[in-house]
């Protein structure tokens, strides 16, 4: 499948569609709205399902080979939001809660782009391993990283003073969505793929469904915030297109150090590469209400995503050739 077919597929999908007819909704002044407990009810179903299932792959990939590539993964998982959301406060000059919209996305991971990379690196003959699943579901960390970010730095505003440390990540780990995130993934390792049969009929079958109306909500609320992300437009898409670049090229580099082969390194290169519409905005949106998805949803949804299947595979799987040459 060539890059034109991947992104006409993707974009064709009904989540992608859902998210545009909301945003239409919203422009021709549609009365179509959700009822706030309806909300919450798919923001709770949505983390949990998605922690539960990480868990699940955790549990069924051991220990053993993965030790170093996890290590690195959950170092990027910290760094990159970290880093995202101070770009995203001096370049972009976002408030807190947009910028750790920013940072949650771009530190979690696109599946679409994942699926994608595996199957580039298969159609190359150069598969990846096994595990990269398992890598995935680390990365999610990141969100965690990214609101408790938020926590720390809205503390620090509204107290005007420095807050220790450990009182903020308490104050983190109370919240709605973390709790979800980390129970969930505790309940995955905890019971396995076995375990898990007897819960996938809820948490794995209609999903995809559920997640295709919250897409839907996410639209209308962009469209009606459409004004601030035009605002942002020029910096927003150089941020877009460069930040996911240099993660790339930083995630390929450190698998082919921690012996991944090629199409491994390439496959984790595209992952730090990527930025989630999906499973990051559900947090975003449960743990930072006030942040506006027009901009963290178009970020990466309109102009990360696109660039990343046109552009940005081909560029990390050249450089993990690169790499494997130079070190071998």
């Amino acid at each position: 499948m060539d890059s034109i077919e991947i992104l006409r597929t993707s974009l064709l999908s009904p989540i992608v569609l859902a998210f545009v007819i909301g945003v239409i909704a919203t422009l021709v002044r549609s009365e179509l709205e959700f009822p706030q407990p309806v909300l919450n009810a798919i923001s709770i179903y949505l983390v949990f399902s998605i922690a539960i299932k990480g868990g699940t792959e955790l549990a069924e990939a051991g220990l053993g080979r993965i030790v170093a590539p996890a290590l690195v993964t959950l170092a990027l998982a910290v760094v990159i939001p970290s880093l995202a959301y101070a770009l995203a406060r001096t370049f972009i000059r976002l408030d807190i809660p947009n910028a750790a919209g920013i940072a949650a996305l771009y530190g979690s991971v696109s599946s679409v782009t994942f699926f994608a990379s595996l199957s580039l690196a298969e159609r190359l003959g150069m598969p990846a391993e096994p595990f990269m699943p398992v890598l995935v579901s680390l990365m999610e960390w990141a969100i965690l990283v990214a609101l408790f970010i938020a926590r720390w730095q809205l503390r620090r505003a509204e107290m005007n003073s420095s807050l220790p440390i450990s009182e903020i990540l308490i104050d983190t780990l109370r919240g709605r969505s973390v709790i979800l995130l980390l129970g969930g993934l505790v309940i995955g390792v905890l019971i396995g793929e076995n375990g898990f049969k007897s819960v996938k009929p809820f948490f794995e079958d209609p999903f995809r469904g559920v997640l295709t109306l919250f897409l839907l909500e996410m639209g209308m609320v962009a469209g009606r915030q459409l004004r601030e992300f035009f605002r942002l437009g020029p910096r927003l898409l150089a941020f877009g297109v460069i930040f996911p670049v240099f993660n790339g090229l930083l995630g390929t580099t450190l698998g082919t150090l921690v012996g991944l082969s090629p199409g491994g390194s390439f496959v984790l290169g595209s992952i730090t590469a990527s930025a989630s519409y999906i499973d990051a905005p559900a947090a975003v949106r449960a743990a930072l209400p006030q942040a506006n998805p027009s901009i963290y949803l178009t970020s990466s949804l309109g102009i990360t995503f696109p660039f990343n299947l046109l552009i940005g595979l081909p560029l990390y799987y050249q450089f993990a050739l690169f790499m494997h040459d130079l070190i071998r």
